[in-house]
């Protein structure tokens, strides 16, 4: 059933997919299409392919498990970067909140979550044993967890500290700059930077 007002079901339809998009209700959705109408044909198309060609060929990094276009991601690939220090989050908008501060140089560890018993999360639904068996390995030395500090971030990274504590390296933590309750996505740059070059041991929060 066309929305009212909406005398074209092409239209119709396009505001309702479009509106499925987080933050995105109908009157914005209605305005993008409107929009997208008045644009060249050739502008629409490529924003629709390319879309498409990003859900169809985007890949997680077999090291990682970061947003990648190859098997192998840019960050993991990258000669430069410590591969001894490894950086655990928990999504990859983490690794893009990391990665715009300059200041970190090891590659990452993408959880795929955080424990959380209200939503249905445990850990068998990260991807735990990836990051257990790079550890085994006796190449890495640090294991920097950077979880949101959330009850939920908080309880995955002491289920994490107990999982790694066998092993002989460095678990680490960023320092106290971010509030209890932040997320690292939404820290500013700055703060996140210095949180990170100033990190503790985990025993000691």
């Amino acid at each position: 059933m066309a929305h009212q007002g909406i005398s074209s079901k092409l239209l119709d339809e396009a505001v309702q997919e479009i509106s499925r998009l987080p933050g995105i209700g109908k009157k914005s959705a209605l305005r993008i299409v409107l929009y997208l109408l008045k644009q060249d044909i050739n502008t629409v198309n490529k924003l629709g392919q390319s879309i498409i060609k990003m859900r169809n060929e985007i890949v997680f990094c077999a090291e990682c498990h970061n947003i990648s276009d190859k098997n192998i991601c840019n960050i993991c690939a990258d000669s430069n970067r410590d591969k001894s220090q490894v950086c655990v989050v928990e999504n990859i908008r983490d690794v893009m909140a990391i990665e715009n501060t300059m200041q970190y140089k090891g590659v990452y560890h993408v959880l795929g979550g955080i424990i959380s018993p209200m939503d249905g999360i445990g850990p068998s639904d990260l991807r735990l044993d990836t990051l257990v068996h790079k550890v085994s390995t006796g190449f890495v030395k640090e294991v920097i967890i950077a979880l949101s500090t959330t009850m939920e971030g908080d309880t995955t990274s002491f289920y994490l500290y107990r999982k790694l504590s066998p092993f002989t390296i460095k678990i680490t933590t960023p320092a106290r700059g971010l509030s209890i309750g932040d997320e690292l996505e939404f820290a500013d740059e700055v703060t996140l930077g210095r949180s990170l070059i100033n990190r503790t041991l985990f025993e000691s929060r």
